[in-house]
């Protein structure tokens, strides 16, 4: 019992609810540029195999650092890691709201991500250590309704915003705010941390480095280059080997960057396989939906954000119900019952036509988004639950590594299937197009035919995306019918104490 109360001490509220409005403000800044995309495709002229970096170069960064945050919560107090990543993000607002051309916007969208990487795992752990088990599913259901609540807003915000303003207008919108929570946890957030002697292994954060970012920026760049272009398939052979290598030495080592063995337990290997594989079917809909809704029917931006706010407050307020649910029926039921939803609902989703209703678009993402509310938080938590407490920060850093790496995989894989299925659609439409054609057309008609079959071969290839994320979500629905109810499990071995004391991570002070 006294190894329980020292895991899981009293909550301190008031340090959970700054790091929670820190999270808050990255998620927000994520979900505020979905809609945004179209606007700055056309502001900046590039194409969707471009902006498509805007969350890809976003998921590198935090590919290559989150590896990293298990071996930071270790080493320094939450409150020095909080006021990093918080003055990091600020920054990285600040450029990215000033920039003029793409790659000075994106630069300013990979120092964003180098706080965010930090954030969320950071957060994840002061959970983790805060509740015990059988409340923890409670405490993780208004944790998700907050962070829900970002992409609740985010959309009609962002719609709204740039429809009367610019898109830059986001980042001045958030800059003010990240200010603000920075200096609020630089005055109110404090922590007792013990000293730690760890010593970071510069090699392994090379080879960690180069294999989840050799394998995040291939798959990112298929979808410009295509999967034939040496520089594509050749970064990711580098990123196997090199993470690979990563593996094997992580797993010879005392004190492991990242602690691969949390992969024995069961529950935990299978969470994070079923999150891996439904993080690279949501990005279908987080995607595409934009544009097709903007790009192909012409809605507007406010229009288009305010298609998808009743799906993002479904998902925000069944997420404490669900965390409750959890608690008593654990992740199984909620989980096979999400995922049938969301493979139904996304199998529609690739019947899209010129025609297809608003109303219809709107419930429809509704009820996806209802059957999503009950797959991720509850699936990740039951993993989480397995390991013994020495593990967590290894397991919350792994979690936010693979979401990152499938996230990436999955954009880069479904933005170029639909390059490469609206290509082919194109060049088979405009074929039958001039074969049904009894007179030779002026170059007038010829280009406004081109741009007619462009719109219709984009919506096939968009259909063609969700009806093979069906398919994606079905494999993780198989998959759901082997989760059992987890609950910590006994250490497999030793504890070497590093840190002369019970806890890795910081005890939160009451204040």
């Amino acid at each position: 019992m006294k190894d329980t109360k020292k895991i899981t001490p009293r909550p301190n509220y008031g340090i959970i609810g700054i790091l929670m409005v820190g999270a808050f403000i990255a998620f927000l800044n994520n979900t505020l540029l979905n809609i945004a995309l179209p606007s700055i495709m056309s502001d900046l002229r590039i194409g969707p195999s471009t902006v498509q970096w805007m969350t890809t170069g976003y998921m590198l960064v935090n590919g290559i650092l989150i590896p990293t945050t298990a071996y930071l919560i270790q080493k320094y107090s939450v409150r020095r890691l909080f006021l990093v990543a918080m003055g990091l993000f600020t920054i990285g607002t600040i450029i990215a709201g000033s920039a003029e051309i793409f790659p000075l916007l994106l630069a300013g969208r990979m120092i964003q991500a180098s706080g965010s990487a930090i954030m969320m795992p950071l957060l994840m752990n002061v959970m983790l250590i805060s509740f015990p088990v059988e409340k923890r599913g409670a405490a993780m259901g208004v944790f998700g309704l907050i962070l829900m609540a970002a992409p609740a807003i985010g959309p009609t915000l962002s719609g709204w915003i740039v429809e009367h303003y610019n898109w830059r207008a986001l980042f001045h919108f958030v800059t003010p705010i990240a200010a603000s929570v920075f200096i609020l946890g630089f005055f109110f957030l404090k922590d007792k941390k013990e000293k730690v002697n760890l010593k970071l292994d510069t090699f392994s954060l090379l080879l960690s480095s180069v294999g989840f970012g050799g394998i995040l920026y291939g798959f990112s760049s298929a979808g410009s280059k295509g999967w034939s272009n040496p520089f594509v398939y050749g970064t990711i052979i580098i990123g196997v080997i090199s993470l690979v290598s990563f593996i094997i030495r992580q797993s010879k080592q005392k004190s492991p960057m990242l602690n691969f063995s949390i992969f024995k337990f069961p529950m935990f290997a299978l969470s994070s396989t079923i999150t891996m594989v439904i993080t690279m079917a949501m990005f279908s809909g987080m995607l595409l939906l934009p544009i097709y809704v903007q790009e192909i029917r012409g809605i507007t931006p406010l229009d288009a954000g305010l298609m998808m706010l009743p799906g993002a407050l479904v998902m925000a307020f069944m997420s404490p119900i669900t965390g409750r649910l959890f608690d008593k029926f654990g992740g199984k039921v909620l989980a096979i019952s999400g995922l049938i939803i969301t493979v139904v609902t996304t199998y529609y989703f690739s019947q899209l036509t010129m025609e297809t209703t608003y109303n219809y678009l709107v419930v429809l993402h509704a009820i996806r988004m209802f059957g999503m509310s009950m797959i991720m938080m509850p699936v990740s938590t039951n993993g989480l639950n397995q390991l013994p407490a020495r593990f967590y920060p290894h397991g919350t850093a792994m979690n936010n590594t693979l979401n990152q790496v499938s996230g990436a995989i999955g954009t880069g894989l479904l933005v170029s299937i639909m390059s490469t299925r609206s290509e082919t659609h194109a060049a088979t439409m405009f074929q039958d197009a001039m074969k049904s054609l009894t007179i030779q057309p002026t170059d007038a008609a010829i280009e406004e035919m081109e741009q007619v079959i462009g719109m219709q071969a984009m919506l096939q290839g968009i259909n063609d995306v969700f009806f093979i994320s069906t398919f994606i979500a079905g494999v993780a629905l198989v998959l759901a019918f082997f989760i059992k109810r987890a609950s910590p499990a006994e250490e497999p071995e030793p504890i070497e104490d590093q840190s002369k004391g019970d806890i890795i991570v910081p005890k939160l002070a009451e204040r």
